[in-house]
């Protein structure tokens, strides 16, 4: 009885530890990964080079550029077609910066700059939408125009134009769900380890336990790559037709490659571990039954002859 009532406790245990694994990972995940701005910078910095986020990038900053340039043009030389000259010369100098060293600096510069100020937001409690300034990026494209001696370059007006990138309605909602995943990125994983241990302290056979939380554990990996995948899927399918869908799918994978890379560890670790204590018994057993004398077969008895 006392045995029985062991094992069910162990099982409920490790149960709810492998079942907290993905949360406590994904939790982990947001707070000590997307939550640093150096690790947020430097998972972001290869997509400088990447030519769908360079496409994406030239298109927004291009059209954020003529929709300031174009009224002063008309207002300057009475003309629209002017403005209109300009515009092939402002968007072929934006693609041609996004080649360049240069828009490698402003690309980590300005997803710096876009989350400490989207962290701030979320952590003082400000009211309000979250802005970025372009008038860095249009100063670099003028330069660059000028030095091209593309007509009317010098024209271009350099203001500060702040660009939304979060929305007020939505900062209230994210920052309560942040505050949330703070807590959690802690005591979920603690939680989580402190379950399977006392699961496979108490358990009438350690070594089942053990099996038992190692595949659980994979188990749990395997749904947060599951989960990973739904969540790109939905994270694309609810972007408008006019978005860049090949560069949000580029920052998607560069955001969650280090939750993808600790899925697969638990992955590989859980399978590695349930093969070892398979492997462990077997080779027991096979000890245990060479170590085990062989007894002798009975000696029939003989019969004497008179």
């Amino acid at each position: 009885m006392l045995t029985r009532l062991r094992n069910a406790l162990s099982a409920a245990l490790i149960a709810l530890s492998c079942l907290l694994v993905p949360f406590g990972a994904l939790a982990a995940w947001v707070t000590y990964g997307l939550a640093d701005t150096g690790r947020y910078v430097t998972a972001m910095a290869p997509l400088a080079a990447d030519p769908a986020v360079q496409g994406a990038v030239a298109d927004t900053v291009g059209a954020g550029i003529m929709h300031e340039v174009a009224p002063r043009l008309d207002d300057a030389l009475g003309a629209r077609d002017e403005g209109g000259s300009v515009r092939p010369f402002v968007y072929d100098a934006v693609r041609s910066f996004t080649r360049t060293e240069a828009f490698r600096a402003a690309w980590e510069t300005a997803n710096r700059t876009v989350h400490d100020a989207v962290l701030s937001a979320l952590r003082d409690g400000r009211e309000g939408a979250v802005t970025v300034d372009l008038a860095p990026v249009t100063a670099q494209v003028k330069h660059q125009l000028a030095a091209d001696n593309v007509p009317l370059a010098q024209n271009i007006p350099v203001e500060h134009t702040e660009v939304p990138v979060l929305p007020a309605h939505e900062l209230d909602r994210l920052r309560k769900g942040y505050h949330v995943l703070e807590v959690a990125g802690f005591w979920l994983p603690v939680s989580a380890a402190v379950l399977a241990a006392t699961g496979i302290a108490v358990a009438a056979c350690r070594r089942r336990a053990i099996t038992a939380t190692a595949l659980g554990t994979a188990l749990g990996g395997a749904f947060l790559l599951l989960a990973l995948a739904i969540g790109r899927r939905l994270t694309l399918a609810d972007l408008p037709e006019t978005a860049h869908h090949p560069a949000a799918g580029a920052v998607y994978d560069a955001l969650t490659h280090t939750l993808r890379t600790v899925s697969w560890l638990l992955i590989a670790l859980g399978l590695t571990t349930a093969l070892a204590c398979r492997l462990t018994t077997l080779l027991t057993r096979h000890l245990r039954a060479s170590a085990t004398p062989t007894a002798d077969p009975a000696r029939e008895p003989t019969r004497a002859r008179v």
